[in-house]
């Protein structure tokens, strides 16, 4: 009986262990940021690997999300700041209704590329855990800085922080 029981917590311990092992891996600074493909509500297909030269501000935000609304303005004064050869912002639309953000875009005045992952695969890539998260992606392709929660982006420290990224 003993060794029938030790046998099988052996076995749990082993299964466990490498069930510890196999959960999502966690974007650090300084990794390569997953590629991705996504549509934006134009019908544009955008792909992060094709926008290597390029700083790209990547947010993921939703139109029931207040924090995410609030700095939405800011993100688009960047937007409209910010050289366009040398700098992306891609907004994408997570857990959310296109046609609610169309609507949200339309009605504030929002003109940055808005990107659809309904299915949340991109999100997942990022190891999102909430909304506003917000990703800058260097001229390689490298993460150099993750935010979590809303910013004030067209802020002096918050393009400051951007220019040393498009002037590299």
């Amino acid at each position: 009986m003993k060794k029938l029981l030790l046998l099988t917590l052996a076995f749990c311990m082993s299964l466990f262990i490498f069930a510890c092992g196999q959960g999502p891996a966690i974007l650090k600074l300084g990794d390569p940021a997953p590629d991705f493909s996504l549509v934006d509500l134009e019908g544009k297909t955008w792909v992060l690997s094709e926008l290597k030269g390029q700083v790209v501000f990547i947010n993921f935000w939703a139109t029931w999300c207040p924090p995410c609304m609030k700095e939405l303005p800011s993100m688009q004064k960047l937007y409209t700041t910010l050289p366009k050869d040398r700098f992306k912002m891609l907004a994408i639309l997570s857990n959310d209704k296109p046609a609610v953000a169309n609507f949200v875009a339309n009605q504030y005045g929002f003109t940055m590329p808005i990107l659809d992952d309904s299915q949340k695969l991109t999100g997942s890539k990022y190891s999102i855990t909430g909304l506003p998260e917000t990703f800058i992606i260097d001229k390689q392709g490298l993460l150099r800085e993750k935010f979590i929660g809303p910013a004030q982006w067209d802020s002096p420290g918050s393009i400051e922080m951007i220019m040393k990224y498009i002037n590299q």
